[in-house]
């Protein structure tokens, strides 16, 4: 097992870029299916996750190419002919349950494991079944196997004979990202219009709603909480640009704020992280936006102040970069308290911050965190995505040698992560 070795106390400074959204381009390429013809994504990382959607793509059919160095991916749905995401795929990723929206549409029925990924607590897909179930699929859970089906048979939009869905209106009990975007991607060949009421409103569905509109649908309102698509016969090829990865963008905007001189994160799109930007401004943090298209975050010599944070969906504080301003806050002076408001196990980097030095403690989805001097260098564990990148960070600004382990989390969602913070001057190797 490969795991980071990392000499902390290193000052950072230089230039970064950041990479494809991992959880914009997941969307695309499960949406590619609903083309028929060749489609074109730019801008996609090279990490783990990506190779999975890649062969669960691979299994259902499509013919693949991914030119790494270009980072350019290209998918011809025309040859799927199986319409199962198997379990060995699935269980290495939630994301692949979002190609059942697009094989529900296309073809009538599909049948998809229930998915796997970071174990970060419950992320339901009732919510998904429910919307399906409203545009007149029926589902059957069983032998850990989704299976769902279009109950309506005849003539499709596109004018075959065949199966198909049935617009309508959608009340969403909670703004569920995947559950938004599988909807979206499902009702685009859907008969009639459907409207989300409470829809997700990230950057990402965004970018989802604008690749889809690039293949022919008609979609109104993405980044909204109401979103309406009129359901079209048929969706054709295009070419589209991967937006600039959010996450990853705060991963190295926090580096810099935990021991940077003078760090410019370039592709990092101000206005899809204000919330997280602003409140950094707020702890005394020397953060400035450029234009939209970089952030730069300079040294500050006064001394931080501890904060309260509360995660919600967007527009709200992200979860994703929850664990990644804890480690900023553990060195904060004074109380600072976390409220977890999304995920009820994404306090799982806690212990492994604590063996470095610490003072955190969990009270139900709060993080009450006293701010300690300073951390020191420990082997610890990586326990799913952005734990682990959190760890890595801790690992910059302690005192000695960090060890963290299996991440093999941390390759699902970062890619070239350790040599990108080489190039700022961190201290890390593999081993």
């Amino acid at each position: 097992m490969e795991k980071f070795v990392i000499v902390g106390e290193k000052t950072l400074s230089g230039k970064v870029k950041v990479s494809g959204a991992k959880n914009s381009a997941l969307k695309l390429m499960a949406a590619s299916i609903l083309s028929e013809g060749r489609v074109t994504i730019k801008n996609i990382p090279g990490i783990d996750d990506v190779m999975t959607m890649i062969e669960v793509l691979k299994h259902l059919g499509a013919k693949v190419s991914f030119d790494l160095d270009q980072k350019v991916l290209q998918i011809d749905p025309t040859f799927i002919s199986s319409y199962e995401a198997p379990y060995e795929l699935v269980r290495k990723m939630r994301a692949s349950i979002l190609v059942a929206g697009p094989l529900l549409a296309k073809f009538g029925h599909v049948k998809v494991a229930i998915p796997g990924g970071c174990n970060i607590g419950s992320r339901q897909i009732d919510i998904h079944l429910k919307g399906f179930e409203s545009l007149g699929a029926e589902s059957v859970i069983e032998h850990g196997y989704i299976y769902l089906k279009s109950a309506r048979k005849g003539p499709k939009p596109s004018g075959k004979e065949g199966r198909y869905l049935q617009g309508t209106v959608i009340n969403f009990d909670f703004p569920s990202r995947g559950a938004t975007e599988n909807i979206m991607m499902a009702a685009t060949l859907a008969e009639g219009k459907t409207v989300i009421n409470n829809a997700a409103r990230e950057p990402e569905i965004v970018d989802l709603a604008n690749f889809l509109i690039s293949m022919g649908a008609k979609i109104e309102g993405g980044g909204t909480d109401c979103i309406t698509i009129h359901g079209v016969k048929n969706l054709k090829g295009t070419v589209y640009r991967v937006m600039p990865d959010s996450i990853e963008a705060g991963t190295f905007i926090t580096a810099a704020s935990l021991c940077g001189e003078k760090v410019e994160i370039c592709d990092a799109i101000w206005s899809n992280l204000e919330t997280f930007c602003l409140k950094l401004r707020e702890i005394g943090i020397d953060i400035e936006d450029r234009s939209n298209k970089s952030i730069v975050v300079k040294a500050v010599s006064r001394p931080l102040k501890p904060t309260y944070i509360s995660t919600l969906p967007y527009p709200g504080f992200p979860t994703d970069l929850q664990p990644i301003i804890t480690v900023l806050l553990s060195i904060v002076p004074g109380v600072s308290i976390v409220t977890e408001n999304v995920f009820e196990n994404r306090f799982m980097h806690v212990e492994e911050l604590n063996r470095m030095g610490a003072n955190i403690k969990v009270d139900g989805h709060h993080a009450i965190i006293k701010g300690v001097e300073k951390l020191s260098g420990a082997p610890v564990r990586a326990f799913d995505l952005r734990a682990g990148a959190a760890l890595v960070l801790a690992g910059l600004v302690a005192e000695g040698t960090t060890e963290v382990s299996d991440i093999y989390h941390i390759r699902r969602g970062y890619e070239d992560f350790e040599k990108k913070l080489q190039s700022l001057g961190a201290c890390i190797r593999v081993e």
